[in-house]
């Protein structure tokens, strides 16, 4: 062991300074395995300590593995693997070579209008849900009672879904939600259709529970049904309204065809209604659950519409579906906030809800044709734009033989940040490379922006 001198500080006990020295001296390779340490009485006499304060450094060291005691013999080093490699040592400035460009301007999909939030609204809301009795509470399993019954009246007015507040269960992500639906499907169900490409973790829920994937060709024009009698599966997973991430929403003609599938073979339809709310050209469709709710399993969420922190998602069981789950989750805590529950609650029942929505539609239609009539006035015939009818972003296909990697990073050398879409395909991939755009939290100048530093990358 190399000889050192120990310089004890104020804080915090001698001990614990010792114990880690020592600790540093072993995780470095200054002191090897099975190296002997000093007894301790010949540690105290050099740090001029007490010999407890010796015994209890090394009694922390024993009881965390770093050194072993031999009975007579003393104490010796363990054999570790060194936790601090020379990478780790060398300065960060020398490490770093590179320069990196800041972010100028994040085409996120998945952000909300920071501007047009109601913060004071939702802050006085939240404000008087905290002086409840029940907000100190842990709350109901299945969501709050006075939220779902609030869901129940909001789907019938918007999306033309009859249930009753029972059939709607509360949590935490649309993820979560599937993971949890997948363990009381996949005994009966081993295998699902998934759309391709489609939503990225939808699929990731269902390889959770090993699910056999069987895929559903989609295009810019609509969803392959072709196949769909010849497949395995007796339950298929959709995004009918605003197909993520084509954009493109599922015809009636198409949700019939799905309907009568679904009754043929037994099974059940898993709709993700994402973001329904945001269709510029005409009224939202109706949900296809509104079409033929025994056989539709309905996903919702508050993310997309009102703010992704607030970890608000719910799912409407058809009875069968609703009596397995319930006996299956009783005894399990809700995954989501009891606070949040309760002012949303009293967000929808005052009104607030609704007048949100409404507003944000006309926000959002705005920023969706200034990205569009940017995109076509800088780049003209050298993409293709899809999805512009509804959602909180669109797809670029890119005309200028390029990779998808290279164009994200051209983009990020001139401090914009564009996202990927081959994530989301399995098999039917695109000829072209498609970039993905989300516009919600952008000003109109910050899109005219990022357009401009993009058509300076890529042309």
């Amino acid at each position: 062991m190399k000889n050192t001198i120990f310089a004890f500080k104020d804080n915090p006990p001698k001990y614990k300074q010792i114990y880690e020295q020592f600790k540093l001296f072993i995780e470095q390779g200054d002191i090897l395995a099975d190296d002997p340490l000093p007894s301790i009485r010949r540690l105290a006499d050099s740090l001029q300590v007490s010999r407890n304060t010796t015994l209890m450094a090394y009694d922390q060291l024993v009881a965390e593995g770093y050194i072993r005691g031999e009975g007579r013999k003393g104490y010796f080093v363990n054999e570790l693997e060194p936790l601090i490699s020379q990478d780790a040592l060398i300065p960060l400035n020398k490490k770093q070579t590179e320069s990196v460009t800041p972010v100028l301007i994040d085409f996120r999909a998945g952000a909300v209008d920071q501007t047009h939030f109601p913060l004071k609204i939702w802050r006085r809301m939240a404000n008087q849900v905290l002086t409840l009795q029940e907000s100190f509470l842990y709350g109901e399993p299945f969501g709050e009672m006075c939220l779902r019954e609030q869901i129940a009246t909001y789907l019938l007015q918007s999306r033309g879904v009859k249930t009753d507040a029972n059939a709607i269960i509360i949590g935490s992500s649309t993820q979560q939600m599937l993971i949890h639906l997948g363990q009381i499907l996949k005994d009966d169900f081993p295998s699902i259709i998934v759309e391709d490409p489609g939503y990225d973790g939808a699929r990731e829920a269902f390889q959770f529970h090993r699910f056999t994937l069987e895929t559903l060709p989609v295009y810019e024009a609509g969803a392959d049904f072709s196949q769909l009698e010849q497949m395995k599966s007796r339950l298929i997973y959709v995004t009918p309204s605003h197909h993520s991430p084509l954009g493109v929403s599922m015809s009636i003609r198409q949700r019939q065809t799905l309907i009568h599938w679904a009754n043929k073979v037994h099974g059940y339809m898993i709709e993700d209604d994402y973001d329904s709310e945001f269709r510029y050209t005409q009224q939202p469709f109706p949900a296809l659950a509104s079409i033929d709710s025994a056989k539709v399993i309905y996903l919702g969420n508050f993310s997309k519409s009102f703010l992704p922190g607030i970890r608000l998602s719910y799912m409407v069981l058809p009875e069968p579906l609703l009596n397995r789950y319930k006996n299956q989750f009783l005894h399990f805590e809700s995954t989501t906030s009891l606070f949040s529950q309760l002012t949303m609650a009293k967000f929808m029942e005052e009104g607030e809800w609704n007048r949100h929505i409404k507003r944000m539609r006309l926000v959002y239609k705005r920023k969706m044709q200034h990205l569009v009539s940017e995109l076509k006035k800088q780049f003209d015939q050298n993409i293709s734009i899809i999805g512009e009818q509804s959602g909180l972003y669109l797809l670029v296909k890119v005309h200028l033989r390029r990779s998808e990697e290279w164009l994200i990073q051209r983009a990020s050398s001139y401090g914009v940040k564009v996202y990927p879409t081959s994530l989301y395909f399995i098999k039917n991939y695109s000829d072209e490379p498609i970039i993905k755009l989300g516009f919600s939290n952008l000003s109109c100048d910050e899109i005219q922006q990022g357009v401009k530093l993009l058509k300076k990358a890529w042309l």
